[in-house]
C-alpha cells in the first residue's frame, strides 16, 4: 500500500512537472512575406502549407499551447487541423491578425 502510495504521488508529481513548462507558442501561419508586412510580436513565422514539416522541426512541445492565426482564420483552421492531426491537442485558432491582437492584446510589429 505505502508503495503504491508513493508511486502514484511520484506519477503526480511527474505530471505536473511536465505541466509547467509547458508553454504558449504563437503561430503566423501567413506567407513569410505577408509576416514581414506586420506580424504579433513574439509570433514565430510558420506557413500553413509547410507547418508539418516546420513544427517538427522546431523545439515545440505536443504539450505547449499552439495558438495559430492569420489574415482572416481560413489559413489557421487548415494549420490547426494539420496540427491536430499530428498529435498536438491544445491547439487553438485565434483568426485573423487583427482578432488575435485584440484578444492577446499584442502589438503588431514590422521587420522594416
Amino acid at each position: 500500500m505505502y508503495l503504491k502510495r508513493k508511486l502514484i504521488l511520484a506519477g503526480l508529481s511527474m505530471l505536473l512537472a511536465g505541466a509547467a513548462f509547458a508553454r504558449d507558442v504563437l503561430i503566423d501561419v501567413r506567407t513569410a512575406q505577408e509576416f514581414q508586412s506586420g506580424h504579433l510580436q513574439g509570433a514565430i513565422n510558420m506557413p500553413h502549407t509547410s507547418i508539418g514539416e516546420e513544427i517538427a522541426n522546431a523545439r515545440v512541445s505536443k504539450d505547449d499551447r499552439l495558438i495559430v492565426y492569420c489574415k482572416s482564420g481560413r489559413r489557421a483552421t487548415l494549420a490547426s487541423d494539420t496540427l491536430k492531426g499530428l498529435g498536438y491537442s491544445n491547439v487553438e485558432n485565434f483568426g485573423g491578425l487583427e482578432e488575435a491582437s485584440k484578444r492577446l492584446q499584442l502589438p503588431v510589429h514590422t521587420d522594416k
